[in-house]
């Protein structure tokens, strides 16, 4: 497939962002190429195991496993996860909710690691494995390290990306670009993200960049996320998460000597 490999991997990317999958017309819609060509392009990932058809021709063309298994193989080969999960397992463990990592990568935030805090009752468990692409516009993480970006080029990065449908994200999303920008502005004037339901219903954040500690650029951010429920008022949550950002900091020189 060297002619459509572009093609082809924008099509992998495009079904990230679509677990339940998409049928012919709407990926060659989405890709703005003829459904013959993206016909062609899904069934050459078909028969590499990329990505499966479950219920016959006409169905919906859906990711496999096999993405998601180079990325935690990839993940795991850099020494990354190994690096930095002591400090999510202390945070998960302070907070009593889900604490994740992610590192920024070419204009773009993957996540990398995750360790689940609450033991019992009401838990929220990410979806999303190491590897995927965090969604910026509406994630506590994404907010955070757009945060300490300038206003042009949070919203240049988040546009490329791409903001969805309202459907698909929570019902306090932002819906305007300058919804977008007062998160942005509001997250870099605290010096943290924190989300309520935008993300998707019931379920609140709040994140830190994680700055290389030499040229306070973010490398990353990390997050805790919960129920909105119990995370409804977080405050007490931000020197926890505060304080793993300054010691996930220390560490990024390990971080980007790992990921290169």
């Amino acid at each position: 497939m060297s002619s459509n490999l572009p093609r082809g991997l924008l099509a992998l990317e495009l079904l990230t962002r679509h677990p339940g999958g998409l049928p012919l017309h709407a990926i060659a819609a989405e890709l703005r190429i003829p459904r013959s060509t993206a016909h062609r392009i899904l069934a050459e990932l078909v028969a590499t195991g990329y990505v499966r058809q479950q219920d016959g021709d006409f169905s919906p063309y859906r990711l496999t496993l096999k993405v998601a298994t180079l990325g935690m193989q990839f993940l795991s080969a850099t020494g990354v996860v190994e690096l930095v999960q002591p400090v999510l397992d202390r945070l998960a463990a302070d907070s009593g909710e889900l604490a994740r990592m992610s590192i920024v990568e070419n204009d773009r935030l993957i996540w990398v690691a995750k360790a689940q805090g609450a033991r019992g009752g009401l838990r929220y468990d990410a979806q999303s494995d190491p590897g995927e692409d965090v969604r910026l516009f509406c994630s506590s993480n994404g907010q955070a390290w757009l945060s300490t970006l300038s206003d042009q080029k949070a919203l240049e990065i988040a546009s490329r990306q791409g903001f969805g449908e309202p459907a698909q994200f929570g019902p306090n999303a932002p819906r305007t670009i300058e919804a977008f920008l007062d998160c942005i502005r509001l997250a870099r004037a605290q010096g943290y993200a924190i989300v309520h339901e935008t993300y998707e219903i019931g379920l609140s954040a709040i994140a830190a960049p994680v700055l290389n500690p030499h040229s306070e650029t973010a490398i990353g951010a990390v997050s805790i996320a919960g129920p909105e429920a119990r995370m409804k008022h977080a405050e007490h949550l931000i020197p926890l998460i505060q304080s793993a950002a300054r010691a996930l900091s220390a560490l990024s020189p390990g971080i980007r000597a790992c990921g290169r």
